[in-house]
């Protein structure tokens, strides 16, 4: 059972009321909801194959940022060429799908983020990495210590940890 205080600030972060929120998976520093780990399967039965959804604003656009950088294309480009870095990332991807087919299988291989063949969403790639820890998702410690560094994510990214 998720405490109702963190449910609503993690609806008032999404601006809704989230759905199937089976935990917060990854807190800031200073205490706020930043990831949480959502049911396979949405109250309603849809499918929801993302298993870890970043909440935090400061969190959300900084990925969103990241992302209209063209810096998923770059990851992308490195999966070709990089046989280490890409099967870091196939691992990965295999690890949440069994951690999401543990609870539910949904019957996919699909998973998120474009794991594991591109970096499609640097939003799922950087909540795997925050709910699981470094040296999990290649690409999520990659991003995440290049947001570290930034004053605005202090109290929201330890420094230690992904700098």
């Amino acid at each position: 059972m998720v405490d109702p205080a963190d449910i609503e600030a993690v609806a008032r972060q999404l601006g809704r009321e989230p759905r199937g929120v089976l935990e917060i998976a990854y807190r800031c520093p200073n205490g706020e909801p930043g990831v949480v780990k959502t049911a396979p399967r949405l109250p309603d039965g849809t499918p929801f194959p993302t298993l870890y959804y970043l909440t935090h604003p400061a969190l959300t656009a900084a990925a969103s940022r990241l992302e209209s950088s063209g810096l998923m294309r770059e990851m992308s480009e490195r999966l070709l060429n990089d046989e280490e870095l890409a099967a870091a990332y196939r691992r990965a991807h295999e690890s949440y799908l069994a951690e999401r087919d543990a609870i539910e299988p949904l019957g996919t291989t699909f998973t998120g983020g474009g794991m594991p063949d591109r970096v499609k969403c640097l939003h799922v790639v950087m909540a795997h990495s925050l709910a699981k820890g470094r040296g999990v998702n290649p690409f999520g410690d990659e991003a995440l210590a290049m947001l570290a560094v930034e004053p605005a994510m202090a109290g929201i990214l330890d420094r230690e940890v992904w700098a």
